[in-house]
């Protein structure tokens, strides 16, 4: 005797089956906060058992991670490719921060709930950290061949100027900024900021 054809588990490749518990439980932590997510309630939703969830994910805490992780790789690929395709310093200024703000807007909620628990941003630290490293010695190599600015300095203006774009996305997720306007304004700062500040070091090197 065979079930129903509507009540017949569907058996997915592992791949297609780990993106599906992770859709379900961004959509969980969207719709219904962060502690609505549970193995259990995962694999109800799935249509799986939740022992078949822990096969994929050993614990709640590292399947919130895993997402956290996808989100992260999804805006850091986006912005590669933009990155890739810019004509200038400026223009690679207002692609990644378009890329950034607008995912933000789209995901920040889910990202920042997952920031939220102490025990995903353990797990995450020190991934973040080399990401973040890698997205500064990026900016810096190409914000020093633009203005020719020493290392040091280039190091430093990176590391301060990403303040920026933070707060012009929880403003762009908070409403209070539409994504164009945050767009100039971010545009506007780093730009125009590095361009006085080239000029303000290359004029007290030829004093």
């Amino acid at each position: 005797m065979t079930a129903p054809e509507g009540l017949r588990r569907t058996r997915l490749p592992p791949e297609v089956r780990r993106s599906r518990i992770l859709d379900e439980a961004a959509k969980l932590i969207i719709e219904q906060g962060l502690s609505a997510v549970s193995m259990e309630t995962v694999g109800r939703i799935c249509g799986i058992s939740k022992a078949l969830v822990y096969n994929y994910f050993p614990s709640r805490d590292q399947l919130l991670a895993a997402l956290l992780q996808r989100e992260q790789n999804e805006l850091r690929d986006r912005g590669m490719r933009t990155a890739l395709q810019a004509s200038s310093f400026a223009d690679l200024i207002r692609q990644t921060t378009r890329v950034y703000l607008e995912q933000t807007r789209e995901r920040g909620a889910l990202t920042q709930a997952l920031l939220s628990d102490p025990s995903v941003a353990r797990l995450m630290e020190e991934e973040n950290r080399n990401e973040r490293d890698r997205t500064i010695r990026y900016f810096v190599r190409e914000g020093k061949r633009e203005y020719n600015l020493t290392l040091p300095i280039a190091i430093a203006v990176v590391d301060m100027l990403m303040a920026i774009t933070d707060q012009a996305g929880q403003q762009t997720a908070s409403g209070s900024l539409d994504i164009d306007t945050a767009e100039e304004i971010c545009v506007a700062l780093i730009t125009g900021g590095l361009e006085r500040l080239s000029e303000r070091l290359g004029a007290r090197t030829s004093d």
